[in-house]
């Protein structure tokens, strides 16, 4: 469901293992997360570049992460494939979230900010 990858700087990346981040799997993927921020990881970097589709229920999962993170900490997104990247700028959550290209340039984002 989601690998920690690593965790620089203080930035806690998570991949998501999933090929389908769907009703399915939301719930589980979006406690999974909470969990980490729960532990004290306020900064996340969530890894999709696994994830070749994503529905309405797996961004909503995400907004739920990003909002239970809210001021204590930051989330941002790297690797998504086009059907998710797709959807991000249908939904306009592209807006929402910070994305890039690979987990380096994120983590490198959120060690500045």
């Amino acid at each position: 469901m989601i690998r920690v990858n690593h965790r620089s700087g203080g930035v806690l990346v998570l991949a998501v293992t999933e090929t389908r981040l769907t009703a399915a799997v939301a719930p589980q993927f979006k406690q999974l997360v909470l969990d980490q921020i729960e532990a004290g990881n306020t900064r996340l970097v969530l890894d999709l570049s696994e994830v070749g589709f994503i529905d309405s229920t797996g961004l909503g999962a995400m907004v739920g992460i990003l909002k239970r993170v809210g001021s204590r900490g930051d989330v941002a997104v790297c690797g998504l494939q086009p059907a998710a990247a797709q959807m991000f700028r249908l939904t306009r959550m592209d807006k929402v979230f910070r994305i890039y290209d690979d987990a380096d340039a994120a983590v490198g984002a959120l060690e500045q900010s």
